[in-house]
């Protein structure tokens, strides 16, 4: 006979699941909008481990929309073509030939990479672009540099979400993919988007419960370049006093959390790409890593 005391090595397997049983209750059933993007789009190890959270997601019940720029592979695709990367006010300058390469390699490459990646674990994965359905809607976008407006040709400025196809997927069980590419409101043309904005809007307008931005930083820091002590929670004001301050790379993202959170989402949170698996660490755990954003009104208690 057995002995019933002998220490099972499979034990600490089932703590950790039953760790995460009151987030999964809590999160079941409710929309999060992943925004992928940094290393983890060009490491393959960490593009497989996205994969597997977004799937494992999924099957614990949430609806995840994944959303995704490609900025590397952009940049390689117009060196290949011969067309000069240039970028003001932090956004690319896209000529018309660009844009027919920026819509290629977002919606013929980097989607189809990860669709292909998300159906390696079964039938879920549905690639659309903003164009789709009427899905993103935008109109030119001129930055103000040094007082005056500039034009920095095909970036689009979001004017209306229509959620309805990304519902039906969701409503289907599958897994929408989303470039950020929009259709224009007014000239016929497409435009590219800031894919942390794109994500940004949509988890407004499908009232998600979390918008998640990776990046290839640990969070939001407290005092840089003089300290990496990372601020793991922030309300929507303290953030809009942070924004002046911070670097031009983390502004579309923080700017994505505040609209967020200012908008009906209940937690946005910036979080390392480059760690494996931080999506579920940051939604099952109570090791939350990165920095989340809440709205004003969310002044105490774990908003996980």
């Amino acid at each position: 006979m057995s002995n019933p005391t002998r220490k099972h090595t499979a034990l600490p397997k089932a703590q950790i699941l039953i760790e995460a049983l009151p987030w999964l209750t809590r999160h079941r059933g409710k929309t999060v909008v992943v925004k992928f993007g940094g290393n983890a789009m060009i490491d393959a190890e960490l593009k497989a481990a996205f994969a597997q959270d977004i799937v494992f997601l999924h099957h614990a019940g949430l609806r995840p929309v994944v959303v995704h720029g490609g900025g590397p592979q952009i940049n390689a695709a117009l060196d290949r073509h011969g067309i000069v990367s240039e970028f003001k006010a932090g956004l690319r300058v896209t000529t018309e030939d660009a844009m027919d390469v920026v819509r290629m390699v977002l919606a013929g490459q980097v989607q189809r990479e990860l669709v292909g990646l998300l159906n390696e674990h079964g039938p879920l994965a549905v690639g659309l672009t903003g164009e789709d359905a009427h899905t993103i809607t935008a109109t030119k976008h001129r930055p103000r540099i040094d007082g005056q407006l500039v034009d920095i040709g095909r970036v689009g400025e979001i004017t209306a979400i229509d959620t309805g196809a990304i519902e039906a997927l969701l409503a289907d069980g599958r897994i929408p993919v989303v470039s950020s590419i929009a259709r224009s409101q007014d000239d016929g043309h497409v435009y590219n988007v800031n894919a942390d904005t794109a994500a940004a809007a949509l988890a407004a307008a499908l009232d998600a419960e979390t918008l998640m931005v990776l990046t290839d930083v640990e969070g939001l820091y407290e005092d840089w370049p003089d300290s990496d002590e990372v601020i793991s929670r922030l309300t929507a004001s303290q953030l809009e006093k942070l924004l002046p301050e911070l670097a031009s790379g983390m502004v579309p993202k923080m700017e994505g959390c505040l609209h967020a959170v200012r908008n009906g989402v209940t937690t946005a949170r910036v979080i390392d790409g480059r760690v494996q698996h931080s999506i579920l660490l940051e939604i099952f755990t109570d090791e939350g890593i990165g920095t989340m954003v809440v709205p004003d009104d969310e002044e105490t208690g774990d908003a996980k």
